[in-house]
């Protein structure tokens, strides 16, 4: 990543910008489109989330009617249908507007990073600042809308623990979790933005010797 008064820095490129905005917004489509289609057709009609109802609701889920999850790929993927109150893998439920503000806060951290840390070069950093943009606005629509997010990926359903091990929320699923392409979106950008500084060189000395100039 490049100094704050880097000549070359995103900020003062249109493109970057028209490429980050583009990348973000297809994001943040593909997003709520999904959910919509999730809530339209794995259950056996249509599911409305009213939010008056999950708000007055002591379990958000008894809003859902039963229904079987739709397998993709057995054993590697379900979708089944659930209300999220809290944040990333159901972490906090109960503190909405914690996390409406938190993810408001991030999503303009992650928008200046890419603006004033990147170089216009720089594409696998300015897709990851996009896919995590786009899974930000996108849970902290359903937060907004909603007053709850809207889940329906179940990946590694029914595959237990070894040796009897559990979570701490007492389940014994390898991945007892269910989530949304947000969420996929902000996983797979942090990913890519951790693979991206790793590979960053390290800064040159200095001096042309490698000693500090004023020494």
């Amino acid at each position: 990543m490049t100094a704050p008064d880097a000549p070359g820095h995103a900020g003062r490129h249109p493109k970057a910008w028209a490429w980050f905005l583009v990348a973000t917004t297809a994001g943040l489509v593909i997003d709520l489109w999904s959910k919509h289609l999730a809530f339209l057709h794995i259950a056996d009609t249509r599911v409305i989330v009213d939010r008056q109802e999950v708000m007055a609701a002591s379990n958000i889920n008894q809003l859902i009617p039963y229904h079987e999850p739709v397998t993709v790929i057995p054993r590697l993927l379900d979708f089944t249908l659930v209300l999220n109150p809290g944040a990333v893998f159901g972490i906090g439920a109960g503190k909405r507007w914690f996390f409406v503000v938190f993810t408001m806060l991030a999503v303009g951290l992650a928008t200046w990073l890419f603006a004033f840390k990147t170089s216009a070069r720089d594409r696998w950093a300015h897709i990851a600042f996009s896919l995590v943009v786009s899974g930000g606005l996108g849970n902290l629509y359903d937060r907004v809308v909603f007053a709850c997010v809207r889940d329906f990926i179940h990946p590694l359903p029914g595959m237990k623990l070894p040796f009897g091990i559990r979570w701490p929320s007492g389940s014994d699923e390898v991945w007892p979790y269910v989530s949304n392409i947000a969420d996929a979106f902000l996983l797979v950008g942090i990913g890519i933005l951790i693979v991206y500084t790793w590979r960053q060189p390290a800064p040159e000395p200095s001096g042309s010797d490698g000693q500090d100039p004023n020494r």
